[in-house]
């Protein structure tokens, strides 16, 4: 790995939908549908004010997501400011076990960066080399480092949106400015499916409560945005 890029962090937003007992998933081989039509709008739009949108590599497995803004306008009024259509996709894996047919890899045209764990690099190039840019990540994945070089690369506003591994990497390392939580009214109830964050440090406890900075009610689902750092001063 490179020495590390002397930028400032991206700002870092999390989004996840969770069920009223904190599931993002059930057990089940199909994806759970925990938002509405409404807020997928409003994730829609904040993917549109975002330079990178990040994922972790079970979460391209599994969930095989385009991660591309949906809107035409928006799309168009991205164009219209000299950006690409779409934010550039970035990913994380330890095992550089990904498809390059993956949507990932294939849909849209924006830059694709897989951040790679340095012994599985040879691997990672060999399967998605062509498709994306595979950069070592280190041994293990150093996401202080992975921020400091989509800094370098121009990324200014960081949008996670999981799977929970992932959002708990970042919560525990403290590297997290704003999280947008939704939940959706219904109970999952099944300790086989993910959680949207398992056991960990996190610098907000009960000693440390993070500030609500905002709920609203959108259909049927609720949105809580936490500020989570002094970067996120909006009330």
């Amino acid at each position: 790995m490179s020495c590390r890029p002397a930028s400032a962090r991206p700002y870092v937003l999390l989004s996840c939908a969770t069920s009223i007992d904190g599931y993002i998933d059930d057990a089940s081989d199909q994806r759970l549908m925990l938002s509405n039509e409404d807020d997928l709008d409003r994730v829609d739009a904040v993917r549109a004010s975002c330079d990178a949108i990040l994922v972790g590599a079970a979460t391209v497995r599994r969930d095989d997501p385009r991660l591309l803004v949906r809107s035409a306008s928006r799309r168009a009024d991205r164009l219209a400011c000299g950006r690409p259509a779409s934010p550039t996709k970035v990913t994380l894996t330890a095992r550089g076990d990904l498809d390059p047919t993956a949507r990932f890899f294939t849909a849209g045209d924006s830059v694709r960066l897989v951040y790679c764990a340095s012994g599985a690099l040879d691997k990672a190039r060999e399967r998605v080399g062509r498709v994306a840019t595979v950069v070592d990540g280190g041994e293990p994945v150093d996401l202080e480092w992975v921020l400091a070089d989509l800094s370098a690369r121009g990324v200014r506003r960081l949008m996670v949106e999981g799977g929970g591994t992932v959002h708990a990497q970042f919560l525990t390392a403290g590297l997290a400015d704003e999280l947008h939580l939704v939940v959706a009214p219904f109970f999952v109830g099944d300790r086989r499916a993910p959680r949207f964050v398992g056991e960990g440090r996190f610098p907000w406890n009960p000693g440390r409560r993070a500030r609500l900075a905002e709920t609203r009610q959108i259909g049927d689902v609720v949105l809580l945005r936490y500020a989570l750092s002094d970067r996120c001063r909006d009330a």
